[in-house]
């Protein structure tokens, strides 16, 4: 049992001090009596374990660095922040943590969707907390929210905006007719996207999120890799166009669902999605991002706020910390993890959603009806058709179809690429949200 002691400071372990922990450290030291006065006691940094204690970082005491991180873990503190990233060390360090009986606090949202069952199961062995609001988001409280907040109704969707590197680039694509290439180069400029950007552009990031929330959101343990994954790379200027000429926009969402063709499953993919520009989240705009949840008795909630940087990742931490300071001084620990549902996980050939497809024709009677013909035969049902002409005089079909599950569809799709006496040139698929 946790020991009772309002006068005796709650001890912080720092792991990593990038751009996340420095803004983390700072609050820690800057307003110790705020703080204080939140948890009920003091809380007393007592060190930062980083691989290079040499380097320069000023505002921050010197002495507190160390870069035997273990040591740190095992040394009697009451609260691990995990900030470092990646599998190892942090993985090991947090079971450390958890062994001596420390709660944890982590933003590290490849770890939780690799191995988080594990290591909820390790705080719970334990009787500490493992708290994790800015894994997914940033600022954003969303984590809580699921957690505890909506524990009592059942969630049927959770759908996001989850990284704002790929919304930063398609709002740049969309406002400043930027190609990707173009648009990725100044999120990289203005420090939104790493030299290498293939976590967020190829949504492994996000997909890494979505886990998360779907293992939340439907009780059930849900792994980074049963989430279906595409990436923006493909998003071209013409696709912006077209979804704008019907009045969409083109986002990277996040969407869990609880599968409607399986009663004991659910869907969890990441994708690049049309979205009516009246949708909540259709208005996100730059590195926002932003969840929207539906359950069956509160209805539509929309989170929305500022999902990367030092400062918001920073601010959801302390909240975190705050509340597992105020746990250890009343001697007590957050709810455990609930994933007593044992949900399959639906392929995405499962899926039901709806889809734009556009393909350049050959102009001549006849080529629309054989299309739609091929729509009939594999039961997808057409909503509208759009043709128009590029400016080097080809033909040019757009379809919208209802909802449909998309074993189907890709059927479709197939059959008509087989169609050369009809397409002259490359099929492009969207699918489509919030209609």
């Amino acid at each position: 049992m946790i020991e009772v002691n309002g006068d005796r400071p709650i001890k912080v372990a720092l792991l990593g001090c990038g751009n996340v922990g420095s803004q983390v450290a700072r609050l820690l030291l800057e307003s110790p009596d705020d703080l204080a006065a939140r948890v009920g006691a003091p809380v007393q940094l007592m060190g930062i374990g980083v691989r290079h204690p040499d380097a320069e970082r000023p505002g921050i005491d010197p002495v507190l660095f160390t870069k035997d991180s273990e040591a740190l873990v095992r040394s009697g503190v009451d609260v691990v922040i995990e900030v470092i990233g990646g599998i190892e060390p942090a993985k090991s360090l947090l079971l450390a943590a958890f062994a001596s009986g420390a709660s944890v606090v982590t933003a590290n949202k490849a770890l939780l969707a690799a191995h988080g069952q594990e290591l909820y199961a390790a705080a719970e062995r334990a009787g500490v907390d493992i708290y994790f609001e800015a894994a997914v988001a940033g600022a954003i409280p969303i984590i809580r929210p699921l957690r505890e907040s909506l524990v009592g109704d059942e969630i049927t969707t959770v759908m996001g905006i989850v990284n704002g590197t790929t919304n930063f680039i398609l709002d740049k694509m969309t406002t400043d007719h930027l190609s990707f290439s173009e648009a990725l180069a100044e999120a990289q400029e203005l420090g939104y996207a790493e030299a290498d950007p293939t976590a967020d552009v190829e949504g492994y990031d996000a997909a890494a999120k979505a886990s998360i929330l779907a293992s939340l959101a439907f009780h059930t343990e849900i792994a980074g890799a049963d989430v279906h994954r595409e990436g923006i790379t493909t998003i071209t200027v013409e696709d912006i166009e077209s979804a704008r000429a019907q009045g969409f926009v083109i986002k990277l969402l996040a969407v869990a669902t609880l599968s409607g063709d399986r009663e004991d499953s659910v869907s969890v993919r990441v994708h690049p999605t049309m979205l009516p520009e009246s949708h909540p989240l259709a208005s996100v705009r730059g590195a926002y991002n932003a969840v929207f949840v539906e359950s069956r008795n509160a209805g539509r909630l929309m989170f929305l706020g500022p999902g990367a940087g030092g400062s918001p990742t920073a601010s959801a931490v302390m909240g975190d910390l705050v509340t597992i300071a105020r746990n250890r001084v009343r001697g007590t620990h957050g709810p455990a993890m609930s994933t007593y549902r044992r949900y399959g996980i639906a392929p995405i050939e499962d899926a039901r959603t709806s889809y734009y497809i556009t393909m350049q024709v050959k102009d001549e009677p006849g080529v629309l009806a054989r299309i739609a013909s091929v729509f009939a035969k594999h039961e997808v049902s057409i909503l509208a058709v759009r043709q128009t002409m590029d400016d080097e005089g080809h033909a040019r079909l757009g379809i919208m179809t209802h909802v449909a599950r998309d074993a189907e569809f890709t059927d479709t799709v197939s059959e008509i690429r087989t169609m050369t006496s009809a397409i002259s040139g490359r099929i492009r698929l969207i699918r489509v949200e919030g209609r």
